[in-house]
């Protein structure tokens, strides 16, 4: 009954994050055709004369706080919400992709190049890198929701989640590297930036960082499902009395 709940809980936050999604990419959509901007990889993405920039910047914490509220409300204890906002999170960012192409055409490949986020500098990368993380997120996400069982819930080990934060930070630097190069320059400077190389190498150690949590929660999953032996029967009872 208690696993019925919890995988119904896990299709609500993903049905919402979906929905979530679709909203994103019309808005999106609205966005880049008053800015002139369908495609991102340009230089000044949302031009300040359109006046709204302040707007989208505001609305992508917005989004954020959405997202991390619908997990506070699907979860009942903190590690399973940090496991619905972490999937709410996931489905949004790849389902947001999926629904831009029909809108807009874009993209036409995942390695076409995205501004993916603007606090607090741009984040540019090709789209498999933020779809690579969000992919993370929904499998990580999923196990801690589902495997918060009271009596033996599944928890990443420390130095897992330790080794996360810091593969996390490293692919913002990463993201970000070309604005943090130019933003001594100023805001012009930012806004005529257009990143022509992403590290690759360097962002898949910082994935595979991400992933080590993931990793020690899909083992420990796989096995609470293991059937376990009977153990084994002392010699000592095996002989005739």
């Amino acid at each position: 009954m208690k696993n019925r709940l919890a995988w119904s809980r896990w299709w609500v936050v993903f049905v919402y994050a979906t929905a979530m999604a679709w909203l994103e990419s019309a808005v999106v959509l609205y966005l880049r055709t008053m800015a002139g901007r369908l495609q991102p990889y340009q230089a000044d993405p949302l031009p300040l004369g359109t006046g709204l920039a302040l707007a989208e910047l505001v609305r992508e914490g917005a989004t954020l706080v959405m997202l991390a509220a619908v997990g506070w409300l699907a979860g009942r204890t903190a590690r399973s919400r940090w496991g619905y906002a972490l999937l709410a999170f996931g489905v949004w960012d790849i389902a947001y992709y999926v629904f831009l192409v029909p809108l807009t055409g874009w993209p036409q490949s995942l390695l076409d190049w995205d501004i993916l986020f603007l606090i607090p500098l741009p984040w540019w990368g090709p789209v498999l890198a933020p779809v690579l993380i969000a992919s993370l997120m929904i499998i990580g996400g999923t196990l801690l929701a589902l495997g918060d069982l009271p009596d033996h819930p599944l928890r990443p080990a420390g130095w897992t989640v330790a080794t996360a934060v810091f593969g996390a930070g490293a692919a913002v630097v990463i993201f970000m590297a070309d604005a943090i190069a130019v933003a001594p320059e100023g805001g012009r400077a930012l806004r005529a930036m257009l990143p022509t190389h992403f590290s690759w190498p360097a962002f898949l150690v910082a994935w595979l960082a991400m992933g080590l949590p993931v990793a020690d929660l899909a083992r420990q999953w796989i096995s609470r499902r293991r059937p376990s032996l009977p153990p084994l029967t002392s010699e000592s009872s095996l002989s005739p009395s």
